[in-house]
């Protein structure tokens, strides 16, 4: 079975299936990397408990940032984040993202928790 939550013509925020939670990128707000990055990561720990799921449950993550440049910054933020020993796949590019103003996208997979 296929769960779908917060849907509209377009996308979900959160996908299930089979014990597995996709969250669609994830955007934060501010006008710094760092704030975007917090912001970011924030909306993710939401979405990912209420599909059942945790930070240290993440399976995958893929990060684009608008300027590799700030690639630094942004482990910096992501290493004190990240639980100790639950470090999940990553890959991180840089990409021209939906907005000028944003400067991080994260996408997330991760399994359900029990």
């Amino acid at each position: 079975m296929i769960e779908r939550i917060h849907t509209n013509q377009r996308m979900s925020k959160i996908v299930k299936h089979c014990g597995v939670v996709y969250l669609c990128g994830q955007v934060g707000s501010g006008t710094t990397l760092a704030e975007q990055t917090e912001d970011c990561l924030g909306r993710i720990d939401k979405l990912l408990c209420e599909a059942g799921s945790s930070r240290a449950h993440i399976l995958q993550a893929i990060v684009w940032l608008a300027d590799m440049a700030e690639f630094d910054e942004m482990n910096a933020i992501w290493d004190a984040w990240i639980p100790q020993g639950a470090a999940p796949a990553r890959a991180c590019g840089e990409a021209k993202l939906a907005d000028a103003d944003l400067r991080v996208e994260i996408i997330v997979t991760a399994a359900v928790v029990g």
